[in-house]
């Protein structure tokens, strides 16, 4: 048989019927696919809560931490207290406006340190400004910004007295990677009577259903050394000569961290209700 034989033999047509393909959820209504991809997007919208959220009381200031020990009040009451220092530094480096940057901010400068220390477009943006080479740099979101001029030192005792509450943030002690007794509080099993199961973990999660183990599981990790915000603490002490406050409770970090002090937050009295 030769090829050209090949050509006489009928072919068969084949039609292939197109259907929108359709999503099938109980759900969802079927929905064509190409429905889809005139669909526009809808815009973000940011409420004021999470705006208002985001504000700072007041300005603040950041300070050193440098350990803790007992404070006699003057009734005799023994109070456990923090002893935060002062370096130099809180000073305004810049101020941000919603004309310029969007939103209202002081950015603030602590810990004078050698001009080796920064990098060059750190060192520039401070000699802008005419400041000291600073090493650290955050800044407070402030409803306003009236009063606040750049080179402008901020003083602790200016900015708050005692008795004032303040919003303390700082890095928690790094633990390393810690079981579930010690990260999480849990139990452990018995010690005698043959149990094997002392510090374990145990059972994570179900077996067919859902075959999987839920996210957010309670599970051993590395424990701290993650940013850490202590609310409304309150200021016993404050010494002027030694540069020094006292702030009751315990603050995040180790002696020697830094540390964030700003007015408490208290809604309804310095931060406006949603």
């Amino acid at each position: 048989m030769s090829l050209s034989s090949f050509s006489t033999i009928p072919t068969a047509k084949f039609r292939l019927k197109t259907t929108p393909l359709t999503l099938r959820s109980p759900f969802l209504h079927r929905l064509p696919l190409r429905a889809l991809k005139t669909h526009k997007p809808t815009s973000l919208h940011i409420s004021k809560s999470s705006i208002s959220a985001s504000l700072e009381a007041g300005v603040g200031v950041m300070a050193t931490k440098l350990g803790m020990m007992s404070f006699f009040e003057e009734s005799g009451t023994v109070v456990p207290v923090t002893v935060v220092g002062f370096r130099e530094g809180n000073i305004v480096t810049q101020i941000k406006t919603e004309a310029t940057d969007g939103y209202n901010a002081v950015q603030v400068g602590y810990r004078r340190v050698r001009d080796r220390k920064l990098t060059k477009p750190e060192m520039g943006h401070l000699e802008k400004s005419g400041i000291i080479p600073l090493r650290h740099l955050q800044e407070f979101r402030l409803q306003s910004i009236d009063g606040f001029e750049v080179t402008q030192k901020l003083d602790f005792g200016e900015l708050f007295k005692e008795g004032d509450l303040v919003d303390v943030s700082g890095t928690t002690i790094g633990k390393g990677f810690q079981g579930g007794i010690k990260r999480h509080n849990f139990k452990r099993g018995q010690m005698t009577h043959g149990s094997k199961s002392h510090r374990q973990l145990g059972s994570i999660g179900a077996g067919t259903t859902p075959g999987r183990v839920y996210k957010g599981k309670k599970m051993p990790g590395r424990m701290g050394g993650t940013k850490r915000k202590i609310r409304k603490l309150k200021i016993v002490k404050i010494d002027d000569q030694l540069n020094i406050i006292m702030i009751k409770g315990a603050l995040p970090g180790k002696p020697g961290n830094l540390l964030r002090i700003a007015p408490a937050k208290i809604v309804g009295k310095n931060i406006p209700k949603s």
